[in-house]
């Protein structure tokens, strides 16, 4: 990269006006062999993005205008980007600072709008500096950090949060002075098993036994699953997966994030990378679970279905998807957000990060503080939770990726 003069730095709230091949060097680089130099993530390539815009799911309208972040060497060539959304609500991100608003808001400041780097609707780690191998990287990721925090002047925005950031990106944001958050979810890892068989050896006897019983319950009634992906993918599964989604998402948000069109345009232009998990009962089908394939990870994301059966839950969702991984040689499986339930079946706590960036020196000196206290009760958590792993060798469980 030349000097800094050479540097543009613009906004551009049309994901699709970028060229995609560009941005997915950034986010998911190849070497000049097409040699994948970081393991591939399906939620930051230019596909997934552009499906959340094209869809009407992050919108202006739903409260995520995208003001996506872009260095341009001055020829139109993006040398580096960042995934960026202005919010008029704090939905859908899944690190959570409504107490932050309300105590900011009641002192008579304005908390909204702010600035989101991240993924919408999606707690998934993930780098969001995207920036290609480099001898320069880092100092790209710095011009990335410098130039959005001018937005918050720009937006009139009371803050810049990055969540779910890898833990290096967290450590150097937290060098250049953003404030640093932890908090946890429960991962499964791959400790090089042959077989799910293989993986519940590794289990205490009697967490062996409950896995077992609930693998043979969830299927009882005459319920049967399909592992449906790629050119497999068909519209009518859809339809049937977006009524189970529609169904878990007015339970739990009041509304579903996520269009109809979404799930058509990521079957379209990912469907190599799409694991659906369907049920089925006398043919019809009764429930889902919709998975993400990356890399080294299998994401476990949407859930739901429209007839209750005993541990079906868990079959569709940690089980099947243990099972996927293992027969694919992939390293882990991310279960989405919260769920200390996960940790019986043999997902482990696992931190996640976020770094945030705020204007006003009075709510950020409270935020700090607030923030010290609470990154060491994540860690005492943690620590505690591990010691209830089901493995038979609790000295030595399969541990953590802090890539």
């Amino acid at each position: 990269m030349g000097d800094a003069e050479q540097i543009l730095v613009r906004i551009e709230p049309d994901i699709s006006a970028l060229d995609g091949a560009q941005w997915d060097a950034c986010a998911n680089a190849e070497s000049s062999d097409k040699t994948q130099l970081r393991p591939y993530n399906p939620f930051i390539s230019h596909a997934f993005l552009s499906a959340l815009e094209a869809s009407g799911s992050a919108t202006a309208e739903t409260g995520w205008a995208p003001q996506h972040l872009v260095l341009d060497d001055g020829t139109g060539g993006i040398l580096a980007c960042m995934p960026c959304y202005l919010k008029s609500h704090s939905q859908g991100e899944y690190v959570f600072d409504y107490g932050w608003a309300d105590a900011f808001e009641r002192a008579g400041g304005r908390y909204y709008p702010k600035l989101q780097a991240s993924v919408p609707f999606t707690p998934v780690t993930g780098r969001r500096l995207l920036v290609p191998e480099a001898d320069d990287a880092e100092m790209r990721e710095r011009y990335l950090l410098n130039a959005s925090a001018t937005l918050l002047d720009r937006y009139q925005a009371s803050s810049l949060h990055l969540t779910f950031l890898t833990k290096g990106e967290w450590e150097r944001a937290g060098r250049v002075g953003l404030l640093r958050r932890t908090d946890q979810q429960f991962h499964w890892f791959n400790s090089g098993y042959d077989s799910f068989d293989d993986f519940t050896a590794s289990l205490t006897s009697r967490k062996r036994k409950l896995i077992k019983r609930e693998r043979r319950l969830a299927c009882s009634e005459d319920i049967t699953i399909r592992l449906v992906t790629g050119s497999d993918l068909s519209e009518v599964q859809w339809d049937a997966f977006f009524a189970f989604y529609t169904d878990t998402g007015a339970r739990k948000w009041g509304h579903p994030y996520l269009t109809r069109e979404f799930f058509s345009l990521v079957g379209q232009s990912m469907a190599d990378h799409i694991l659906l998990v369907l049920c089925e009962r006398a043919g019809k089908p009764i429930a889902g679970a919709l998975n993400f394939i990356g890399g080294d990870t299998l994401y476990g994301r949407y859930w739901g279905c429209l007839e209750d059966h005993p541990f079906l839950h868990f079959e569709a969702c940690y089980y099947q998807a243990i099972d996927y991984a293992i027969s694919h040689g992939l390293a882990r499986v991310e279960a989405g957000a919260q769920g200390q339930h996960k940790l019986a079946r043999g997902y482990l706590p696992q931190t996640t990060y976020s770094a945030h960036l705020i204007a006003d020196p009075s709510l950020r000196s409270a935020v700090e503080s607030f923030l010290t206290r609470e990154r060491d009760c994540v860690e005492m958590e943690k620590q505690e939770l591990t010691r209830f792993a089901p493995f038979r060798n609790t000295e030595n469980p399969p541990h953590e990726n802090d890539a």
